[in-house]
């Protein structure tokens, strides 16, 4: 007797490139460049039926993405302050 299993292939994971490229046009340049390299790896280890690996490598793509955006919005609101805090300071 033989059983038809089907073998689901998982979903491919996210790449995060598009947020990477953002994050390094706009945000921060080296975390950026990080989160490139991982999300370029993502396709290609999913091609290869490397799911463990390119689940790894979506996973710090992401979190290099994440931490220079942060980054980056931190650095634009500390400016924002500054300059305000230089404005007041140059009207007084």
């Amino acid at each position: 007797m033989e059983t038809n299993e089907m073998k689901s292939t998982p979903e491919c994971p996210k790449t995060w490139m598009v947020e990477s490229i953002l994050v390094t046009i706009l945000c921060c340049l080296p975390l950026g460049i990080v989160g490139i390299v991982n999300a370029a790896k993502v396709n290609s280890l999913y091609s290869a039926g490397k799911y463990d690996e390119a689940l790894r490598a979506s996973n710090e793509a992401g979190k290099w993405t994440k931490i220079g955006a942060g980054i980056g919005v931190i650095g634009i609101v500390l400016y924002i302050i500054f300059v305000v805090i230089v404005g007041v300071g140059s009207a007084l």
